[in-house]
């Protein structure tokens, strides 16, 4: 019997498209979410490489992250018009794209070197991975039953985490492995000449994310994806003029949740190279510390490969609420502790991240049916959040390093609170299906 999904009154039946596998397509997209994670965790790893060329603070450290994830604020919604227009295959090959030709700027910026450049390319990048991200979430969300969509992008996610396990190793040994900055002990003074030419340690890796992005853009081009019903697109357009994404309570409150919960992520990721390098908590090189970033990630990934299988059966809410309770005490020990156990306090918040941003959107979008594709926008766009890294730097930089990642404690604390209140939601509307 086909489940019934509620809308107003009256259930609604949500009959599974015949016929249509939907492994081959899934597999494919776990590529893209491989792919645009791998390429924004390099920056966890590029960033200090940068503080160390530019010789930079904290806070303009941080501001270079704030300027790629503003690309999701200003993206997001020209994204979803995008996809309205040309659909979601020829929209993920357009963001794959849109990535190479910043990947390649990039090396021109390294070339140079030029900061004003560097900014520049990574807008770019960030722009195309958020074209990617409104396509690539809600896609996965409707090919397949509702009430398992948290798992099945728990399970894509999960490999997506795989690509930011593996992007520090990426970026330790060919960017700040072949850099003299990288290879040096904390506040070595480089000189103008060593400066140049760690900056160009940059080119190769990003020669080759170019190439690997224009190969995937290939195939993604030539694969037969199945594609959002023709039905389903007429009356999303009949039904939006008929309906409010501001009566919709998991949504309202998602958005800030999804916003809020990236402060953490990325204030955690792209300061845990400096923290752990700290005389007073590992005492390691910047090339040392990327490596053991790899664990922050490869816990992400483990934590979602889980995440999948646990909310298989028990409520997506629930087990939302259980990793925030989790991700807060580790924070306080980061905080208020030294040494290793102040570092591994750090790693073991990737566990209980690995599940946030994937439960929440789609807890977020949850019975929007028509209008999921506005609803996955300005979740997309709420991504922006991690732009107010910067906030974190400048804590960072007025009252110390260690004492920053009290921010991220409290961003845990409104995560409970949408996932205990905020997720449930109000005039769930019929749930969209892909169909061939």
């Amino acid at each position: 019997m086909p489940p019934v999904v509620s809308s107003g009154d009256a259930p609604v039946v949500h009959t599974p498209a015949a016929g249509v596998r939907y492994g081959p397509a899934l597999a494919l997209l776990a590529s893209l979410f491989f792919m645009w994670g791998f390429i924004t965790v390099i920056n966890n790893t590029l960033l200090p490489h940068l503080r160390s060329v530019f010789e930079l603070t904290y806070t303009q450290t941080t501001l270079i992250e704030s300027v790629w994830f503003i690309a999701y604020f200003v993206a997001s919604i020209p994204s979803a018009k995008l996809i309205e227009r040309i659909g979601y295959q020829k929209s993920l090959v357009t963001g794959l794209l849109v990535m190479a030709a910043g990947a390649l700027g990039m090396m021109l910026a390294a070339s140079i070197p030029s900061y004003g450049v560097t900014l520049l390319m990574l807008f770019v990048i960030a722009s195309g991975i958020t074209l990617l991200q409104v396509a690539a979430n809600p896609y996965v969300a409707v090919v397949g039953k509702p009430e398992t969509a948290s798992s099945r992008l728990n399970l894509v996610q999960a490999l997506n985490s795989a690509g930011t396990m593996l992007a520090p190793l990426f970026g330790a040994y060919l960017i700040l492995g072949r850099s003299k900055g990288g290879t040096s002990t904390a506040g070595t003074v480089l000189t103008e000449a060593e400066r140049l030419a760690d900056a160009q340690s940059v080119i190769l890796p990003y020669g080759l994310v170019a190439a690997a992005l224009v190969v995937l853009a290939v195939v993604i081009a030539k694969f037969p994806l199945p594609a959002m019903g023709s039905a389903n697109s007429r009356l999303a357009k009949e039904e939006r003029k008929k309906h409010s994404l501001w009566n919709h309570r998991n949504l309202v409150w998602g958005v800030p949740a999804i916003f809020i919960y990236l402060i953490a992520e990325i204030g955690v990721a792209n300061l845990f190279v400096n923290f752990v390098s700290q005389p007073e908590i590992a005492n390691l090189t910047h090339e040392q510390a990327g490596k053991y970033l790899t664990f922050l990630w490869g816990g992400m990934m483990v934590g979602r490969f889980a995440g999948s299988a646990i909310m298989q059966r028990f409520d997506a809410a629930k087990v939302l609420a259980c990793f925030s309770i989790g991700a807060f005490v580790v924070m306080l020990v980061t905080v208020f502790t030294t040494g290793p156990v102040a570092m591994w306090a750090l790693i073991l918040v990737g566990l209980f991240h690995s599940i946030m941003f994937p439960t929440i959107f789609t807890l977020g979008i949850k019975g929007l049916g028509p209008l999921t594709e506005e609803g996955s926008g300005l979740l997309v766009m709420a991504i922006a959040g991690g732009a107010l890294v910067v906030v974190q730097g400048w804590l960072a930089d007025s009252y110390g390093l260690q004492t920053s990642f009290l921010l991220t404690a409290a961003c845990e604390l409104y995560v409970l609170f949408y996932a205990l209140w905020g997720s449930k939601p109000t005039n769930a509307l019929p749930e969209l299906q892909a169909a061939e």
